[in-house]
């Protein structure tokens, strides 16, 4: 796992850019502690940071072969995860290792296949290519989209990155976030190749971008297929059973320590029942990490979104598999501490507005980094296994936008905290709707299907291709930011497809959500897992996390001349600062945590506003 960044010039001579290259470079230190490198020819240059995972001797990058017609030069992040195999198909086709790394079995790959060394990987990964044979440069990200990837097209060529933050290092990317970035904070509804960076994009998951001297070209090389399912519910469990086993088990592999994210819900527990498994099979330990907040399970009360504490199925889990267990507890002063919010912002590099559902997160994988390197999430199984409450709410079912919308207040409620002539430009309904009938358009169906069916798997699409991609880049800027590398085993291609194309009533087969996952890793969970209904990521219920939120606010109504003021409106704001804490709704709440976001991100980044 690592940072890299780069810059293609067809015209300029870039053996004279170092220092910049160096700048860019840098930026990624957080992504990769352990080593730095940079490659340069005179139209490309190539910078890595490492984080060392696999072959820690080994492995150095950027990482080159030499062959008589150019050399080719890579940099590389991520972890294929079937290297022992590809590496042994390689060996058998002549190809020679100087190093027990992936990254060199990716680089052989390439030499010998070219750019469909993509369809050979099992894995999640952002890697360039320098191909001084042809004068190219490729660039290929992972199916799901778990490592992040973006590029800025150039007048001659192209500067890409790991992380904006390595784009806007170079002179030549310009802090300009027009009227469509804005809209995406607001919309939550992750439109493919977007970033908030006017002229910026992103790698779209599944797909190749190829760099040469006529311009860039974009090759999707994976998508969501519709194909008909015909194993039977018994066949269809023990498949799902199947690949969870062979995905945990190959993702454990590392030469550093492991861990596992527990939360007490199905997914994570599957995980950690199948990670533990396997270690006591090496004997082997498993750790799990957990996080909570003080007072948090005496003082619970239930919520729309959340029916039970976490804490009482986490110690069920532990128990259960015999973990190492620990949690992280949180406070209210740690959870609204401004400087832990400014490196959140600086990790993600947008004002994501999540409040202490961000820091919470950020926090725990600073505290896990002090004793693991590597951990393994339940994320997107819900995404995969249709988890979600409104996956089982007919009203947000049948409603004609984004199911995630439909069960949250309304779009203009979520933009009161707006000056009124912000909301008429940004128009955030109209966009969700457009954005809405796109996506929508974009489903395969299967001739025959009933109109449950067709509408469960546009439902499943829309999950899998927009909103997990949000919570992927979420948990993986959050995670490399503290050097903390997350695996998702539920992001594996061949589960998701399998799952993609089963229907939805082998999806629900017992009446519950998840049926498929509960019934395939029954054998590693406990009752009390097994039988708990869907609760999302924690959110701490603690009225002084509010009440400090509050004050900060107070402090910047004070500043009366602050950049911010030009997207929020003072009045809301002062209304909400002036509500009795123990009152605010969560809707003040959230938008308390975005304005703080926006504030913080303004001072940071110091973007050019463009809402033209």
């Amino acid at each position: 796992m690592c940072g890299i960044t780069g810059w293609v010039s067809f015209e300029a001579d870039l053996t004279r850019e170092r220092e910049t290259l160096d700048a860019m470079t840098a930026t990624m230190s957080c992504r990769g502690p352990d080593d730095e490198g940079t490659w340069v020819a005179p139209h490309a240059a190539l910078g890595h940071r490492r984080l060392a995972i696999i072959d820690l001797p080994g492995g150095r990058q950027p990482m080159s072969l030499r062959t008589p017609s150019g050399d080719i030069a890579m940099v590389y992040s991520g972890e294929a995860y079937n290297f022992t195999e590809l590496r042994k198909q390689l060996t058998g086709l002549g190809h020679g290792f100087e190093t027990d790394s992936d990254t060199e079995v990716v680089l052989h790959g390439y030499l010998e296949w070219g750019e469909a060394v993509a369809d050979h990987l099992n894995g999640m990964y952002a890697f360039a290519i320098w191909d001084a044979r042809d004068e190219k440069l490729v660039m290929i990200r992972d199916r799901m989209g778990i490592k992040p990837f973006y590029y800025h097209p150039t007048r001659d060529g192209v500067l890409f990155g790991s992380e904006p933050k390595a784009i806007l290092a170079n002179p030549l990317a310009r802090k300009v976030v027009g009227a469509d970035g804005l809209r995406e904070l607001f919309a939550f509804v992750k439109t493919p190749g977007w970033s908030l960076w006017k002229d910026m994009h992103e790698v779209e998951p599944g797909t190749i971008v190829r760099v040469d001297a006529s311009g860039i070209q974009t090759r999707t090389y994976w998508k969501l297929d519709a194909v008909p399912h015909t194993d039977d519910q018994e066949t269809t469990v023990a498949r799902v059973r199947e690949l969870m086993t062979d995905i945990v088990h190959r993702q454990l592999v590392a030469d550093v320590p492991r861990c596992v994210l527990l939360s007490g819900g199905l997914d994570s527990s599957a995980v950690t029942g199948l990670a533990a498994a396997r270690l006591a099979e090496q004997g082997e330990q498993l750790r799990t990490f957990s996080v909570d907040f003080f007072g948090q399970e005496e003082n619970f009360q239930p919520d729309e979104m959340r029916d039970t504490p976490d804490s009482p199925f986490i110690r069920d889990v532990a128990k259960l598999v015999g973990s190492a267990h620990k949690d992280v507890m949180l406070d209210p002063g740690a959870l609204s501490d401004p400087d832990v919010r400014r490196a959140v912002i600086g990790a993600r590099d947008i004002p994501a507005g999540l409040g202490d559902m961000d820091t919470s997160l950020y926090l725990l994988f600073k505290a896990i980094r002090g004793e693991s390197t590597v951990a393994l999430s339940g994320e997107s199984a819900d995404e995969v296994f249709g988890g979600y409450r409104w996956f089982h709410d007919e009203t947000a079912r049948n409603a004609d936008t984004f199911p995630w919308l439909a069960m949250q207040t309304g779009l203009h409620e979520r933009t009161n905290m707006l000056r009124a002539d912000v909301r008429d430009k940004l128009s955030v309904d109209g966009y969700v709707a457009d954005q809405y009938r796109t996506a929508v358009a974009r489903v395969e169906h299967l001739d025959g299907e009933s109109e449950l069916e067709r509408r469960m798997r546009t439902i499943c699409h829309l999950h899998l291709t927009r909103f997990v991609r949000m919570l992927l880049d979420r948990k993986d800027r959050t995670s490399m930011a503290v050097g903390l590398e997350v695996r998702v085993p539920f992001c594996d291609h061949r589960l998701v497809e399998y799952v993609y194309n089963t229907p939805w009533s082998l999806k629900t087969f017992d009446g519950r959500e998840k049926s498929l996952l509960r019934h395939a890793t029954k054998h590693v969970l406990p009752q009390s897992v097994a039988d708990r209904v869907k609760s999302p990521y924690p959110s701490t219920q603690d009225v002084g996390y509010v009440a400090a939120l509050q004050l900060q606010a107070k402090e910047v109504l004070a500043e009366h001349d602050n950049p911010m003021f030009t997207l929020v409106d003072r009045t809301w704001l002062t209304g909400a600062v002036e509500t009795d804490p123990g009152s605010v709704t969560s809707l003040e709440r959230h938008g308390i945590d975005r304005m703080l976001d926006l504030y913080h991100w303004l001072d940071l980044y110091r973007p050019e506003l463009d809402l033209s």
